[in-house]
């Protein structure tokens, strides 16, 4: 049973940084896909940057060149440094795993941690 543990998120003004991070256990964390996905109060959750296996990534339009994303499989953990935030960064953000990247694209899951929450406001 895979377990995520989310943790980082917090209240910044508009142009600041925070960094995520999401533990995993319960699976083996170096042969899954990782993805950090946001719901923002109203709207779907909607997938933010994906990490592949050999730590290919692949972000959202709206994120990319602001947000990095990047893995520790000896500390079972995946990063989302997040830079030159903006107010419509708001929201929960979750991580998921799984070996298929069609899943992590998706966000075909049954289980998710409990998040973190960002607030990004002056």
């Amino acid at each position: 049973q895979v377990q995520l543990v989310e943790s980082g998120g917090g209240l910044v003004q508009p142009g600041g940084s925070l960094r995520l991070s999401c533990v995993a256990s319960g699976i083996i964390f170096s042969i899954n896909h990782m993805g950090w996905y946001r719901q923002a109060p109203g709207k779907q959750r909607e997938l933010v940057a994906a990490i592949t296996t050999d730590s290919t990534t692949n972000y959202g339009d709206s994120v990319k060149g602001r947000f990095t994303i990047s893995r520790d499989n000896a500390k079972n953990t995946v990063y989302l440094q997040m830079n030159s935030l903006k107010p419509e960064d708001t929201g929960a953000y979750y991580c998921n795993a799984d070996r298929s990247l069609l899943t992590v694209v998706g966000g075909l899951y049954d289980y998710w941690g409990q998040g973190t929450q960002v607030t990004v406001s002056s």
